[in-house]
Parts: C-alpha cells; sequence; structure tokens
C-alpha cells in the first residue's frame, strides 16, 4: 500500500483526512509540526505528502522547499489562503497540487489517487535547458531564449504554473484555479485565449519552436527544447 504523510496541527482536520485515506486503502502517517515531518520522513518510504500550508513551527512552503533539496516526493498541499500568488508559489517551489479549506475528504482522496498515478514511472523527459526561459512571478518577469517577454499580469501567472513542472500537463480546470481566482465572469475558454496569446509571444522569439503543447482533452504542458 501506498504510505502517505500528512502534516496538519489540526486535529479534527487530520483525523477526517486519517479517516477517509485509510478506508480507502492508504497507510497513513500523521504528524503535526515540520519538524516532526522532516524527521519522520527521513525514516520511511513515503510515496505522497499532504502539507498544510500554514503550520506552527515552519511555513509549509519553507518546508516543500526543504523536502525538494532531497526528495521528489509528489506533495498536496492544504491551504486556507485563496491568493492566486499563494497557488502560483506552491507550484513552483514543487508542489503538485492543493485543495482550498474546507475541502470534502473526498475530493482530497481523489486528488491523491490522481497525482500517485500521474507519479508512476513514465519515459524520460526530455530535460529544460537552464537559459531557455526564466519566470519570476515575484520580480514580474519572464526571460525566453535571453530575450524578455512582454506579458499581461494573467500571462504571467499562466506560464509560471506552466513552467513549474514541464512536460505536466495541467488541466484547464487547474489553471483557471491558479491563475483567476480573483476574476470574474471567466470560464475555461479564458485559459484558451492566453495559451493563444502567449504561443503568439513566444514564436516571435523563436517562430521554429512550439513549446506550449495542446492535450487535446487534457489539458496544456510546458516542452521546452534547446
Amino acid at each position: 500500500m501506498s504510505r502517505i504523510m500528512l502534516v496538519e496541527d489540526e486535529e479534527a482536520i487530520a483525523q477526517t483526512l486519517l479517516y477517509a485515506l485509510e478506508t480507502e486503502g492508504f497507510t497513513t502517517t500523521w504528524v503535526r509540526l515540520g519538524h516532526e515531518a522532516l524527521a519522520s520522513f527521513a525514516a520511511q518510504d513515503i510515496r505522497l505528502m499532504i502539507l498544510d500550508v500554514g503550520l506552527p513551527d515552519i511555513n509549509g512552503f519553507e518546508l516543500c522547499r526543504e523536502i525538494r533539496r532531497h526528495s521528489e516526493v509528489p506533495i498536496l498541499f492544504l491551504t486556507a489562503r485563496h491568493g492566486e500568488i499563494d497557488r502560483v508559489l506552491g507550484l513552483e517551489l514543487g508542489g503538485d497540487d492543493y485543495v482550498t479549506k474546507p475541502f470534502s475528504p473526498r475530493e482530497v482522496v481523489a486528488r491523491v489517487r490522481r497525482i500517485l498515478k500521474r507519479s508512476e514511472p513514465k519515459a524520460q523527459q526530455e530535460p529544460l535547458p537552464a537559459s531557455s526561459l526564466e519566470v519570476s512571478v515575484a520580480h514580474g518577469r519572464a526571460v525566453y531564449h535571453g530575450v524578455q517577454l512582454r506579458l499581461t499580469r494573467y500571462e504571467l501567472l499562466l506560464l509560471s504554473v506552466l513552467h513549474s513542472q514541464p512536460g505536466r500537463i495541467f488541466s484547464r480546470g487547474v489553471l483557471m484555479d491558479a491563475v483567476w481566482t480573483d476574476a470574474l465572469d471567466t470560464d475555461e475558454r479564458t485559459v484558451d485565449t492566453h495559451i493563444k496569446t502567449l504561443r503568439a509571444k513566444l514564436r516571435e522569439i523563436k517562430p521554429e519552436l512550439d513549446p506550449i503543447q495542446t492535450h487535446r482533452g487534457l489539458g496544456y504542458s510546458l516542452q521546452l527544447g534547446s
């Protein structure tokens, strides 16, 4: 059975998730603090982490950054934050998905199953050259093959999410949740429109390349070559 580590300081939330996960056949380790998680993670074979962002001893994003120094274990964030920057930051740091509180335990289990399935060994992706694309939401800039892109706010956020995990297919729903959290009267066609403008701006710099790939019925991914 896949062993899940749950890092959550609120007992009521933890117990609800433990019951839901173990009912579905997952073996789960529960710790309350980030430093406990680091010590326990090193001693166990963990397949996936469910990580609360608002831990009392260490910020969940900082804990994710520490885990990513030596492991690529999938991470699902639990967060009470609704800001788009927080969601994008979680993905940029290496998070695989996130759930906003309050949430349904069944939704968390479904996301865990999806992440584990997606993380099964696959054919090796072509590596991303360090100089091909650099994206920084914090600094409001993106550089593609040495040329700074002129992007709108939503184009930058969208590109940042895609760039956070090259090769991963992001569904339109995930992209909407990560980028357009504060926008009204939008739908998934908004993603398609911004993908189109992003492609055009990237092709202005490298007409021979098409780094944003469409996966019919699934979503979009970023595949950058040299």
